[in-house]
């Protein structure tokens, strides 16, 4: 055979291996954002953490199709125990107000303390808040960066493990540590939020401004966070606030990476997560600021354990 239809024939090959390694790299992900948004658009956001961790899974794999060797290995191993964690918590965290009665008491006197003697929550509802039937921006506003809370944990997980960041096991590990904490607490000292004080009549009247906003939003999807029943959802799991905590371990994760420019928003975000819990009556800013004490610490503790074990095996 001539040298030069050899060549031509190598240059084909070639050719071949570079249209499929295009069409696995960009014909998976589009099928996955077309069948994405069209189940967005009949079913809802997929805010419950099952369905969330279904779809970033299929996610992770509609990217991985040039190397799903990784993507299997990172499901069972990374991936399948870090959803166990989160899973538990989920259902622990319905029976965490079992052993002992719901405080409505200290975090509020708290807040009154702090803040002359009124709770933030009802200085700011009383200056913000018009009511479910004239809802302003900041309304929406607060209810958007409250809804953050339901995907940027896992978000940013995939987006760490997508592209390989050392930082995704510590992240991982992490998030664990503080889901841990946070049922340990809500197991030894229940806390009712400021909503559910007004409802009882020990605090002045406030509105949990999140659900009215829900019922006023244009989609469906806030359904799939609440309808699991009692076992799923407990109201007095409120001390520390883990979307506080949450928020924070995300800017305290990010701001290493980050360019300057960003470190802005990254700063921004967990300050405006409280102003969304405190005004939308969800939490107390003591709740809020001793989210972010778990946050910081357990930051530091998981960071202090990776050092010495990265010593240890050295």
């Amino acid at each position: 055979m001539p040298s030069s239809t050899l060549v031509a024939s190598a240059e084909e090959r070639r050719a071949a291996e570079r249209r499929r390694a295009v069409l696995l790299r960009w014909t998976p992900p589009a099928v996955y954002l077309l069948a994405l948004g069209l189940a967005v658009g009949f079913r809802g956001l997929p805010t419950s953490r099952d369905a969330l961790f279904l779809w970033i899974l299929l996610g992770l794999l509609a990217a991985s199709f040039t190397n799903v060797r990784r993507w299997l290995r990172g499901v069972v191993v990374e991936w399948l125990p870090f959803g166990a964690v989160l899973f538990a918590y989920d259902l622990l965290r319905g029976w965490a107000d079992s052993l002992f009665a719901a405080h409505f008491e200290p975090q509020l006197r708290a807040d009154e303390i702090l803040f002359g003697g009124t709770a933030p929550t009802v200085w700011l509802q009383q200056r913000l808040w018009s009511g479910p039937g004239d809802l302003d921006w900041i309304d929406w506003a607060s209810w958007a960066v409250y809804l953050t809370h339901f995907f940027a944990t896992l978000l940013l997980a995939a987006a760490l493990w997508l592209t390989g960041s050392p930082v995704f096991r510590r992240y991982v590990a992490t998030v664990c540590v503080l889901a841990a904490a946070g049922f340990a607490t809500y197991a030894l000292f229940p806390a009712a939020p400021p909503w559910l004080a007004s409802d009882v009549g020990d605090l002045q009247d406030t509105d949990r401004i999140v659900r009215f906003v829900s019922a006023a939003a244009p989609f469906d999807f806030f359904g799939a966070v609440w309808e699991h029943g009692a076992r799923y959802a407990n109201d007095v799991a409120a001390v520390p606030s883990l979307h506080a905590a949450y928020a924070l371990l995300v800017t305290l994760i990010l701001w290493p990476m980050a360019r300057r420019r960003w470190r802005i928003p990254l700063a921004a975000y967990p300050l405006a997560m409280a102003f969304a819990l405190v005004y939308t009556a969800e939490h107390y800013v003591v709740d809020v600021l001793l989210g972010w004490v778990y946050a910081v610490a357990a930051f530091v503790a998981v960071g202090a354990g990776a050092r010495l074990l990265a010593r240890r095996r050295a």
